[in-house]
């Protein structure tokens, strides 16, 4: 390779809600022993669900995989209402790791639904976020992709709604909106879109070194929605090149010249740090940063709970694992949950 400079886009990489998840499931594989089961994966990243696979869980694409009695975790897209009320029949430990801005999606949903509305949903067809919306209100809702899906939608003789998947890039968003409210002058939508801060944080910091790259770096797995809106973002931006790998060892050995790199919410730093090293900048990385995030999701309300009572956590600690007992009870160790990145607790739990 011949690279002369790496842009680094800031923010990138882990959001709050995915931060949240990998922390809530590296708390249940030092609290359980193997297996605990996932429903989906935790989140849409290869290496993550790899290194969780390696440590005993398992991922499930039913419920009913699950024996009963065995703890569960729901993964951070959100889960259809079924499948919530399945797993806690089933008769194990449950701690659901839904993103809260999926969840008020959720609630926009069923709030909608049950006032007579028709939801016009922006998602994408069989992506989990999207199947699991979609089956909050299954008879009220139509899930649309393009402006054309939207002028195919029949007249619905009632009040409209317009919501979206929170991974969406904020371009494609607008042109479906455009034609929505175009198609449905009175259509309602709430105060702020639906799309998810750090989906559009990560956005916005791609188009800012995009147009001053060769050739943009896109970090993620082909199943992760805001990864593959960061690869059309991109394209859109003008770049003359663009590629989304996995990992360092995807990268071609043709680049050159200055290659702005991002990460999709759900990719670690550390693959990040491989593939600057794979490039191996002449004149060093520059971080180009266009706002500071300090969003913080606590662990899930089940989790809390389930940490206080169970006594064998009190001696657990996602970061110190050979903590002993007398140092505190594992409630004591939630508040410093904030300072705990999810990435330390990857590298952790493989020691």
């Amino acid at each position: 390779m011949d690279v002369d400079e790496v842009l680094l886009a800031a923010p990138r990489g882990f959001c709050a809600g995915v931060e949240m998840a990998i922390k809530a499931l590296g708390w249940m594989v030092r609290v359980f022993e193997p297996p605990v089961y996932c429903y989906h994966e935790i989140v849409h990243n290869q290496v993550v669900v790899d290194r969780f696979r390696a440590l005993g869980v398992i991922f499930v694409s039913d419920v009913t995989e699950v024996p009963t009695g065995a703890p569960l975790m729901l993964s951070a897209h959100g889960s259809a209402p079924d499948v919530v009320a399945a797993a806690r029949a089933n008769g194990g430990i449950v701690v659901d790791a839904v993103c809260p801005l999926v969840t008020k999606v959720h609630h926009e949903v069923r709030v909608r639904a049950g006032k007579g509305y028709t939801v016009v949903y922006v998602g994408h067809q069989g992506h989990d976020e999207a199947v699991g919306t979609v089956a909050v209100a299954p008879d009220a809702v139509h899930l649309v992709e393009s402006e054309e899906d939207v002028r195919a939608l029949p007249d619905p003789g009632t009040p409209v709604a317009f919501l979206a998947q929170t991974t969406l890039s904020l371009d494609e968003w607008r042109s479906v909106l455009a034609s929505a409210q175009d198609r449905f002058p009175d259509l309602w939508m709430p105060g702020r879109s639906d799309l998810c801060f750090a989906t559009t944080n990560r956005q916005a910091a791609l188009k800012a070194i995009a147009g001053k790259a060769d050739s943009v770096v896109v970090i993620g797995s082909p199943n992760s929605s805001n990864t593959l809106a960061l690869e059309r973002t991109a394209r859109t931006a003008g770049s003359p090149r663009v590629m989304r790998v996995n990992g360092a060892d995807e990268l071609p050995d043709d680049l050159q010249g200055v290659v702005g790199v991002t990460a999709g919410a759900s990719a670690p730093e550390e693959l990040v740090r491989s593939v600057i090293e794979r490039l191996d900048p002449r004149r060093g990385t520059t971080e180009v940063t266009v706002t500071d995030e300090d969003e913080y999701f606590p662990l899930p309300r089940e989790l809390r709970e389930l940490l206080r009572v169970v006594s064998a956590a009190a001696a657990v600690s996602l970061l110190a694992p050979d903590r002993d007992a007398s140092d505190g009870a594992a409630a004591d160790a939630l508040p410093e949950d904030r300072q705990i990145a999810a990435s330390d607790v990857l590298d952790a739990l493989t020691q």
